[in-house]
């Protein structure tokens, strides 16, 4: 009989983990790039491993942004949901890549579409994390004028996750971009006041307010640093806190 190793402990036992649908596109301008939805699933089931129960918000910037479409004179309303209809189409790319590894997934919409995935019920979405299934939260709130940013800090509260975990192209919160700003500063730790208070670039307004609120840590890291979602959990890595 072999003895298969031990999880690394970590201090959390339940996370929300937001990442934008610019993130499945990879190199590509538009749209879904297979190969990269693949290993951001094998990201998630590496924690998984770990024991750590796991929601997720993606948002649909890679098909459909609400706000660019407003901006081209499409009616807001109108262009939002055309938005939360974008980020069901990366949610349900992400449930066949995580169920490809055999990782059971369920994709919760906040707009009924029964057909696909299963209407946001709150107890029911907590039981499906308490049975170690992957739960997507798709469609955003289900109302327009709000972001996916928002989503995700609603639905981590109300699954009662310990942190939010934000997937970005760098490795945490820095003053300036740090890919035009060889200066730019990096922070390790930084208030969520301190966010709204020099326009830092983590979430909206509304969701940090929304984590203050509700005192919910938002950790921020890279999506394209390899294993470091597990690092984080397992105490390692780079990243920043945004903290009460």
């Amino acid at each position: 009989m072999t003895e298969t190793a031990a999880a690394p402990a970590t201090k959390y036992s339940r996370v929300l983990l937001k990442i934008s649908g610019e993130a499945l596109m990879g190199d590509q301008g538009y749209g879904l790039h297979p190969p990269t939805v693949a290993r951001i699933a094998a990201e998630v089931k590496s924690v998984h491993d770990m024991g750590v129960e796991i929601a997720m918000v993606i948002g649909g910037g890679n098909i459909f942004r609400g706000l660019q479409g407003s901006a081209q004179g499409m009616e807001r309303a109108t262009a939002d949901y055309m938005g939360m209809l974008a980020t069901v189409m990366n949610a349900l790319a992400m449930q066949a890549a995580l169920e490809d590894l055999k990782i059971h997934t369920r994709v919760i919409s906040a707009i009924p579409m029964d057909q696909v995935c299963e209407p946001y019920i709150r107890r029911r979405a907590i039981r499906h994390l308490e049975k170690s299934r992957v739960v997507i939260f798709a469609a955003g709130t289900g109302n327009p004028y709000f972001t996916t940013d928002t989503a995700a800090t609603l639905r981590a509260n109300e699954m009662g996750c310990q942190a939010i975990f934000k997937g970005t192209k760098v490795d945490g919160v820095y003053d300036k971009d740090p890919k035009k700003n060889p200066d730019a500063k990096r922070y390790d730790r930084v208030t969520y006041d301190e966010v709204l208070q020099k326009h830092l670039a983590v979430m909206d307004a509304s969701a940090i307010a929304l984590a203050r609120d509700n005192a919910l840590p938002i950790i921020v890291f890279s999506l394209d640093e390899p294993g470091g979602f597990r690092g984080i959990l397992a105490g390692q890595g780079t990243y920043t806190t945004v903290h009460p």
